[in-house]
Parts: structure tokens; sequence; C-alpha cells
């Protein structure tokens, strides 16, 4: 199950590592347009730095087991949230096609789903 949290992280750091480098070019599929320094930033903050640090907690989980559930089920819980937020979105806004929305919440749903199994295990 550890590879469960490894895939996780690895996701977080990539997604992280995306943001601060080209904070333009992660929201772009969603519509966003971030083209001053104030709307990158804020891209660098949430996506980039966030995420950078939940694959950093994430590897903290894996290297001290005692902190394990606890990280695992705070994680799981956020992406969770942002499922849901996606569906309850779609229920008061236009449908939208599958990529992106559809797809990043079948991907936060899974991998919360994953992650509350190691959880659990």
């Amino acid at each position: 199950m550890i590879v469960v949290i490894v895939v996780v992280g690895i996701f977080f750091l990539l997604m992280g590592g995306y943001a601060l480098a080209a904070p333009a070019a992660l929201v772009r599929p969603f519509g966003l347009v971030a083209d001053g320094p104030e709307s990158r930033s804020e891209v660098r903050a949430v996506y980039g730095g966030f995420g950078l640090a939940i694959a950093a907690v994430l590897g903290l989980a894996l290297a001290v087991p005692g902190l394990r559930i606890g990280v695992v089920l705070t994680v799981a819980f956020a992406l969770g949230g942002m499922a849901v937020g996606r569906v309850l979105s779609r229920m008061v806004d236009r449908p939208t096609a599958f990529y992106p929305i559809w797809f990043y919440g079948l991907v936060e749903a899974v991998a919360a789903g994953a992650l509350v199994v190691v959880a659990a295990t």
C-alpha cells in the first residue's frame, strides 16, 4: 500500500513543480488566465507551494510510520473535498466536457479513496 502514498506524492510533487515553473500553462485548461504577477503568484502559492507541501508531508508519512494514518487521512479528505467541490459546481453551473473538470475530479476521487484504504490497513 506504500505505492499509493508514493504515487499520490509524486502527483503532488509534479503538480507543484509545474505550477512554480509555468503557472499560466497549469491553469490554461480551466479557462483561467494567469497573465500578471498577482495571478501567477496565486497559482504558484496555491498549486505550487501547497502541492510541494503535500508531497513533503506524504514523504514524511513514509519516513515516520506513527504519522502515517493522520497524514494519509488528511490528504485523502482534502482530495475528497476537491472532488465534491467539482460535483457541486457542476450542479449549479453549465455542463462541461470530460477534460479537465471531470478528469481531475475522477483523479481526486480515486486518489482519496485509495488513501482511505491505505489508512484503514
